[in-house]
Order: structure tokens, then C-alpha cells, then sequence
């Protein structure tokens, strides 16, 4: 009898775009919070888990694998990678600090307005998601919505690669905020920061009407924010 991964379901992918479908279904399901570190994933129980073929599966995997999100072990296939921690959570983080200063100094040369205007609606779908987290209460918010707030922030930086127009600085930030975001979701003890992410990226979206420079600062400056809580983070998982 087949059975079905964590997480999965019993969705099925269609057949378009099988490949992109399967390796967003998967990441979706890496980034929340039904798998555990060290948990094996199994090519044939996820095929089996969306209805496709081992093949976009296994593609799907390679590619994760570069992210870092999970590891391959020889002759024993696939796990779920272990969090970031010490010397590794201070190299993703300046890792980070070099990548996205630098993308947003790239991305202020070109339109700026029209930059500034996709960043505002970003943004604005982020706020809504923690005004949201705020009615719940503290530390009470659901897996969902605590999901929705993570993309939505993701979001914001992924209109900064975007603008950049630079192919290369976009696979960097799949590689770079995938680790992220998922360190953020696995640790426990951690606190609210979603009014401080949001005030943060109001921050650089202001900055951007004024000059590139203050945008970077804004962006380094809230990148070593991040830094800070995620340091805090993993200290109370400990």
C-alpha cells in the first residue's frame, strides 16, 4: 500500500511545468514545519506522495542539494539538512550582508520608481500578514500564517534580485535565503520580530527615494538585524 510523506498530502501535479511544479511543491514542503532535521526523503515515496515519476523527483532533489536545504549521503540518498548554527550561521549571514547590499546598490541604478512601487506592494502584503500575527497574540500564531509571513518577506528580497537583472545574483539569493528561512522556522524559542522585519523593510524602501548609498545602509542594517534575533534564536533551541 503506498504511502504518503509528511506534509504532502494527496496533491497531484499536472503536467505542465512538471519539473518547476515538483521542485516548488517540494521546497514548499521543506520550508514548513512537517519535516524534521535528519528526516530521510525518500525519491519514490515523494513520487508516489504528488503522482509523477521518480525523474523530476530526483531533478528536484539536485537542486535542492545546492541550496543546502538538504544533503545526500552516498548509498543512503537524501536527508533533511540540520540547522545553521555557530561559525556556519555567521558565514550564511555575512554571506548575505556582501550578496544583498550589493544587490540592492545594483538594483537603485536601474528604475527606481517602478522598483520602489513593486517593493511597496510587497510590503504591504507582509505588513497585513503581522497585523494579523499581532490579533493572535504573542507566540500563538499558526504554522499557516506564520508560513505566509516568511513568504511574504521573501518576497520583498526577491523584488530586489529581480531588479537587478542579474541571473546569477538570483540563483545566489535562492541558495542564500532558502537557508535562511528555514533556519528561522525550525528554531524554538524564538521571538515575534515580524513588526521589526516589516519596519526594517519600510526602511529601504524609504531609503531608495533618497540615494543608492542609503538604501545599502539600510539593507546591511537590516540584515544584521536579522543576524542578531537569528543569533538569539538559535541560542534558546539549544
Amino acid at each position: 500500500m503506498a504511502t504518503t510523506m509528511p506534509g504532502f498530502g494527496t496533491e497531484r501535479i499536472t503536467q505542465l511545468g512538471l519539473r518547476d511544479r515538483v521542485y516548488d511543491r517540494v521546497l514548499e514542503v521543506l520550508m514548513g514545519h512537517d519535516v524534521e532535521p535528519g528526516m530521510r526523503l525518500s525519491i519514490d515515496g515523494l513520487a508516489r506522495s504528488l503522482g509523477v515519476s521518480p525523474t523530476p523527483v530526483r531533478e528536484a532533489l539536485v537542486q535542492l542539494e545546492r541550496t543546502g536545504l538538504v544533503t545526500r549521503e552516498a548509498n543512503k540518498g537524501y536527508r533533511v539538512s540540520p540547522p545553521l548554527a555557530g561559525d556556519q550561521l555567521e558565514a550564511l549571514f555575512d554571506a548575505r550582508l556582501i550578496v544583498e547590499s550589493g544587490a540592492v546598490e545594483l538594483a537603485a541604478r536601474g528604475d527606481v520608481a517602478a522598483l520602489r512601487t513593486r517593493l511597496a506592494t510587497a510590503l504591504a502584503e507582509q505588513a497585513a500578514v503581522a497585523e494579523e500575527i499581532a490579533a493572535t497574540g504573542a507566540g500563538t500564531a499558526s504554522e499557516e500564517l506564520m508560513a505566509r509571513f516568511f513568504r511574504a518577506d521573501w518576497q520583498f528580497h526577491q523584488v530586489v534580485f529581480d531588479a537587478t537583472r542579474n541571473p546569477f545574483l538570483e540563483e545566489m539569493s535562492e541558495i542564500i535565503t532558502t537557508r535562511v528561512h528555514r533556519m528561522r522556522q525550525i528554531v524554538e524559542g524564538g521571538g515575534d520580530d515580524t513588526d521589526r522585519a516589516v519596519q526594517e523593510h519600510r526602511a529601504v524602501l524609504d531609503a531608495l527615494a533618497e540615494d543608492p548609498a542609503s538604501a545599502v545602509a539600510a539593507m546591511r542594517h537590516h540584515i544584521d538585524a536579522v543576524r542578531l534575533r537569528s543569533r538569539a534564536d538559535a541560542s534558546h533551541s539549544v
